[in-house]
Formats: C-alpha cells, structure tokens, sequence
C-alpha cells in the first residue's frame, strides 16, 4: 500500500543512534527527509534502498567550528566535511561571517577570510553575493545546500555593518553599540545560530589590521551578547585575547559573565594549554577549576577540543602557510623558485633564516602568534634521492642533534639538495600530546572537533577529524564506546547547539545519516589539488570506509561520490519540541 511505501530504507546496518543506548542491527524507513520507523522492515518498499549489512548507521557528525559560509554558496556539499559523514554544520566562527556584508564592503570582507582563514582569493572571487543582510544570506541558502548550515552572525561584520572602517580603528559609541544589539537581534529572529566573536591577537584583516571586534571593549562583547541571548536560543561563540598564552584569569572572569548576561552556552578554544598547537592539559588543573566555577554561576563554558591532530605536508615552497609568525621564513616561502633557491644559498640570508623559527613572533601588535611547525614535530616524509631514502621517518631535531649543525639548516640543505622537491611532515601527535587529548576529551564541558572546515585550505583544513576519531580513539584506542563515542560528535553537539531535530536517528527527527565499516573507517589519503573557483588549490582529505552520508533523506555522497542532490536545510536553533 502506498502509505507503507518510503522514500529510502539503509536495510540491514547496526544502527548506532547518538543517543547513547545500545546499538542495534534493524532497517531504518525515511519518509519526507525524516525517520519514519526504525525496526525489521522486510517485504516493506522504497524509491530508493541502500544495503548496509556489515556497516555502522550513525546519525549525521555535526561539526560545531567550521568557515563554509562563504564556500557553501558554490560548494553546496561543504566538501570535503560531508565526505567524512558531516550532514550539519556551524560556520561563522571567530567572530567574522561572510554576513552581514553591504555590497560596498564585499572586496574588504573578502580580503578578511583570504587572510584571517588563508582563503585563497580566486576563490573567494566565487560567492554568489545574492544577500546583503544576514536574514538574506541564511534565505538565499535555502534549496541550495547539499548539507545542513547553521551558522553564528560575526561581531566584527555587525561593527562593519554599524561603523563602516571605524568599527577597525576605535571604540563605539553607546548609541552604535544600541544599533549592532539590534542587527544582532535581527539575525537571531532569522536563524542564528547565535554570536561570534573574537580578541584573539592572531586575528588580523586584509590591510594587517586587528580584525574589527578586537576593537570592542568588554561592555560592547556583553551587550551584544545579552541581545543574542534575548532572541535565542543557541550559543555564544568566543575567542578570548589569551586563547593562544593561556586563559587568564580576567578572561575566565569575563566568559562567565557573558554566560550570565546571554543565558546562553559559551563555547571556546584553547581551554586547557598554554597555545593552540600545545598539549591541552598544560594548565589542565587550573582549566577544571575555572569549568567547575562556571557551573557553579550557572553560567557554563565549553570549549571545543582539537581531537584530531593536525597532520600537514610540508614542503619549501609558495604553498606552505604554516610559518606566517616567522616574517624571514613567510618572505623567503613568498618568492619565485629560482629567487628562493638563491636565497638560501646565501649566507647572510641563511643567518637571519637559521634561529627565526624558535623565536617565532610573539608579539600581538606585530603579527600573528600562531607557533610555527617547531623542529620535534617535523619529520622528512618523501625524499627526491635514493641516498636521502635513510632519512625518511627522522625528526628535524633528531638528525640536527646527529650532526650537530642548526635544525633550520638540515631542512633547508635537505631542501636544496633535492631541488625543494623535498616533502616533510608536520604532526602534532606527541606522546604527550596523546596522553593529554585522552584525558581532556572524557571532561563534560570538551566538545570534540575542530575542524576549520571551509579554511586554511592551502594547509589542510582538517576536515578529516571526524574519521581519524572514529578510528583511533573509539575504535583503536577504546577511549570511548562506539556508542558513545558516536553520541560526543552527533547528539552531544546537537543538544547544546541547541539543534533539537538533529543529531540522533530517531522517529520523527531529520534522516541525517553516516554509513561506515567499522573495520575500515580512518581518514585516509590527503592530496593538494587545484579544483576551486579561478583554479585555487586544497588539500582534499579521502576516507577510508565511509559508504554514505545521506542528509534529510537523500544521499548526498556515496563511495566518496557526490550524487549532486542538494537536500540540506539551514539549522536553526529552535525553543520547540520538533513536530
């Protein structure tokens, strides 16, 4: 009979729910984009049947930090994310989103992604510019998307929206910071996922300037913050000015009291290590009893946990991003082959390059402060020469304490003996690094992730986390269940985003589904490719044993394939109990 009919049953799979309780191998039946009965639906029929015997049916990954706001209004499908079985994701971290933009502002907007998130222009040449205000922008997206877009309003666009180039170069007045709580009210009533912001002294524009909301006081962040929270429902995403040193106590201070004044969840990054790259239980004690304050407040942090170490090629070339806090090594990378060869060839260069690295800029009003790749965590990946093949697999630092010359000269002569055809390594896996992510991912107020999705895409933007979790702390490492190792990354951040139709595969919820073998699921191969608008190159990260992700009913990538569909629907927090 037709009512008995769906529109697509997975047959045959252990579905794994995010709920938390205990898998079950049973048929799951979707009718118009959403779960219509979970159980033995033998001799029942559909347009459409995926047979998943042997596979794990999770609910979609919902990734809570990612920049797609810009690339999902050409890339639909939010690649690569979706390939690693994301169906929902939050862009429009760290405080800048690609709306609200006046059409007068678009060049200036672009220039602050390319340089804050290494967007390469050519490609941020491809957004469709068919909004001007935030409400536009999340309507525009509608009917156009091949994953699920929740996405926060940037404090630095509403001072942009509100100040013009002033919101870059002073404070604002009360009555500007009464208009940017209105713009702020106004994007929440269209769907906001809630507001962003950021001091972090990393965070600079495309003129090398503070990016706009390191120009707003404290009072400015709490009144924004309390309008967000006003509106609601959702989250307030912050980025405190000691993010990269380690929170201080003012900041605990201050984070507290934007829980207070929105009523909303703060989520942060950074909690618990002394910078980004760092170990993230270096002032873990001191993390713990600043969480355990903020519970207390009724006021409670989150801070999201790099789970995935970030595992970067590296090679002396115009493509390697990863050294902008050492000036001599970002203009050495800069120039044309022939020019950088000579260069380090020449020994007055050679000495301002030789110890640049360990004294990486750490100074905020003089750049970023982001640490370089540091000589214990580079290591030679492919060589050009059978006589350099013995060196494959050493640390930088460990073949310059054999010869007992500078590690900065052991890359750079490796390099130039191979024509800078050389290939190293840069991985932040540590065995303390190891010990430290096993510790923290298992505190209440961690949120796995991160993977900058949408950004850093010439230096690999870790879409790929979602996979390597799986793998090697769930299945690997047995740090989690599968169960619950499935909820931290599909329930979890669907509850305290507050995205109370999404996360878990249950009757009457959205069928957002990731299809995968457990006995192969891992992140796979990464590639540098040239496949974005104006010929802008990526890295592209490929899994291992990931069947499907199926986003409101409807496959949208299949054996690493997009099928073209564009199902996705943007997220909005939401006060209702779903229909």
């Amino acid at each position: 009979m037709a009512e008995e009919e769906f529109d697509l049953i997975v047959r045959g799979g252990m579905l794994v729910d995010g709920t938390g309780t205990s898998r079950r191998r049973v048929d799951v039946g979707v009718r118009h984009g959403k779960v219509a009965e979970i159980g033995r639906l033998d001799g029942r029929s559909a347009r459409e049947e995926i047979d998943a015997e042997g596979l794990v049916v999770a609910p979609g990954i919902v990734d809570a930090h990612t920049h797609y706001d810009p690339q999902v209004t050409f890339d639909p499908v939010a690649a690569m994310s979706s390939y690693h079985g994301v169906t929902t994701v939050l862009a429009g971290n760290c405080g800048f989103s690609v709306a609200p933009t006046r059409t007068s502002d678009r060049a200036y907007v672009q220039a602050l992604f390319a340089k804050v998130e290494q967007m390469h222009p050519s490609a941020m040449d491809a957004i469709d510019w068919d909004f001007e205000t935030f409400g536009e922008y999340l309507a525009a997206r509608e009917g156009r998307l091949g994953v699920n877009l929740a996405c926060y309003i940037g404090h630095s666009n509403v001072r942009r929206w509100v100040m013009g180039d002033d919101g870059s170069s002073r404070p604002a007045t009360p009555a500007e910071v009464e208009a940017m709580a209105q713009v702020v009210a106004d994007a929440m009533a269209a769907g906001a996922a809630g507001l962003s912001s950021s001091h972090a002294p990393s965070h600079l524009d495309g003129d090398d300037r503070p990016v706009a909301s390191r120009l707003a006081d404290h009072d400015e962040l709490l009144a924004l913050a309390g309008a967000a929270g006003r509106a609601g429902p959702g989250t307030i995403a912050y980025l405190p000015e000691s993010a990269i040193g380690g929170i201080t106590p003012d900041d605990e201070d201050l984070l507290i009291e934007l829980g207070r004044r929105s009523g909303l969840p703060v989520v942060i990054q950074g909690l618990g290590g002394r910078n980004k790259v760092d170990a993230p239980t270096a002032t873990w004690d001191r993390a713990q009893a600043f969480l355990q304050r903020a519970r207390a407040a009724g006021a409670p942090v989150y801070s999201i946990l790099i789970a995935r170490p970030p595992d970067r090629p590296l090679r002396i070339d115009e493509n390697c991003f990863h050294y902008l806090s050492v000036p001599s090594w970002g203009a050495m990378l800069a120039l044309p082959h022939d020019e950088r060869v000579a260069l380090l060839r020449d020994p007055a260069a050679r000495d301002e390059l030789r110890h640049a690295v360990e004294n990486y800029n750490r100074d905020p009003d003089q750049g970023t402060t982001t640490p370089p790749p540091l000589w214990t965590t580079v290591t030679v990946a492919h060589v050009a020469l059978p006589e350099h093949e013995k060196l494959v697999g050493r640390t930088i630092a460990d073949l310059a304490a054999e010869s007992g010359e500078a590690p900065a000269d052991v890359m750079l002569d490796l390099a130039l003996a191979e024509d800078l055809a050389t290939e190293f390594r840069w991985s932040w896996e540590t065995d303390e690094w190891a010990a430290a992510v096993a510790e923290a991912q298992l505190d209440p107020h961690m949120l796995i992730g991160t993977s900058d999705g949408g950004a850093h895409l010439a230096r690999d933007d870790g879409a790929d986390w979602s996979s390597w979790f799986l793998r090697h702390w769930v299945l690997d490492r047995g740090v989690w269940s599968l169960e619950e190792g499935i909820r931290q990354i599909t329930g979890y951040p669907a509850a305290l985003l507050g995205l109370a139709d999404r996360g878990t595969v249950e009757v009457g919820k959205w069928a957002d589904l990731f299809l995968f073998d457990p006995d192969t699921i891992d992140a796979g191969r990464k590639e540098f490719v040239r496949d974005l608008p104006g010929g802008a190159g990526r890295f592209k990260a490929w899994p291992i044993g990931v069947r499907a992700t199926i986003v409101n009913g409807v496959p949208v990538i299949v054996d690493d394939v997009p099928t073209g569909a564009t199902p996705g629907q943007v997220a909005r927090p939401s006060r209702e109990v779903p229909a």
